[in-house]
């Protein structure tokens, strides 16, 4: 049934502190599956809080997260019909591996596909440190409610997706995900039951809990940073992507990558693609 937008629109989105922790800073990579092979140095630096410590720039996605408050019935959305539909990420200045912290997300687009069909939402996130204001992350995400369309709204879009390259890829990029993972990622505070209850699953259609799209993202962060900065994540400036169908947990999911940063991402079992249309931008920080 279409969304209440007059819910929607006037729902005030939680201004959320977060006190960022060494811990929780490994544990993010920890759950998007860094870390796998032991003897990789490059990928300790990222979950072994012990030693000089980085953060995985996806870990921004999570940061002082609002948690999944389209859940609640006063937003005026069937939670049971959301799913993630993009992902966009912009790092303004080297992610903490603590600190305080306070994210900012507020409703910036809503997308009508027409009666029958699905809505889009848009919903942007600035994440600063307490202490200075400085603001060091920012996202867009695109929320897909399916069936949420046929309330009057505009159907032009919100922002043109980039351009895929063409070609073999430069670089692939096979990492595998846990049978547990969604278990392990939703602990970074996206508890949507979509991820963890097999009925919640089935009454959105999905034949088990799915990975979190959040989670893939992080799977390909990796992948990227890997590939593009040499483990070097502070190269990395910026990513976006679409979710173009469901992870299960256990599968591969084997990213594609080009030298313009372009990428893609299929899972290997079932030949299915999972991420298009996705972009990096690497480079120096001034």
């Amino acid at each position: 049934m279409p969304i209440d937008v007059e819910k929607l629109l006037g729902y005030s989105i939680p201004t959320v502190r977060q006190t960022l922790t060494r811990r929780e800073t490994a544990f993010y990579a920890l759950s998007v599956g860094m870390g796998q092979d032991p003897e990789d140095e490059r990928q300790l630096s990222y979950v072994d809080y012990s030693r000089d410590l980085r953060a995985l720039p996806s870990m921004a996605v999570v940061l002082a997260h609002p948690g999944f408050w389209l859940a609640d019935p006063r937003s005026g959305v069937d939670a049971t019909q959301v799913v993630h539909g993009e992902q966009e990420l912009n790092l303004h200045a080297p992610l903490p591996v603590e600190g305080e912290l306070v994210g900012e997300t507020s409703i910036v687009g809503l997308v009508d596909k027409g009666p029958g069909q699905g809505a889009l939402l848009y919903t942007r996130k600035a994440v600063t440190d307490a202490a200075s204001g400085k603001l060091i992350a920012s996202t867009l995400n695109t929320t897909f409610i399916r069936g949420g369309g046929g309330f009057g709204g505009s159907a032009t879009p919100f922002k043109p997706s980039p351009t895929q390259s063409v070609g073999e890829p430069d670089f692939v990029v096979d990492l595998p995900t846990r049978a547990e993972q969604a278990l392990y990622y939703r602990m970074n505070g996206d508890d949507n039951p979509l991820h963890a209850n097999p009925a919640v699953a089935a009454q959105a259609g999905f034949t088990r809990p799915i990975l979190h799209g959040l989670c893939t993202f992080g799977v390909v962060c990796h992948a990227v940073v890997k590939v593009l900065a040499d483990y070097d994540a502070s190269l990395l400036r910026g990513m976006s992507l679409r979710f173009s169908s469901p992870v299960y947990p256990g599968e591969t999911i084997r990213s594609e990558i080009w030298r313009d940063g372009s990428f893609q991402a299929r899972v290997l079992e079932r030949d299915a693609l999972v991420v298009s249309n996705g972009l990096a931008y690497l480079g120096g920080r001034a």
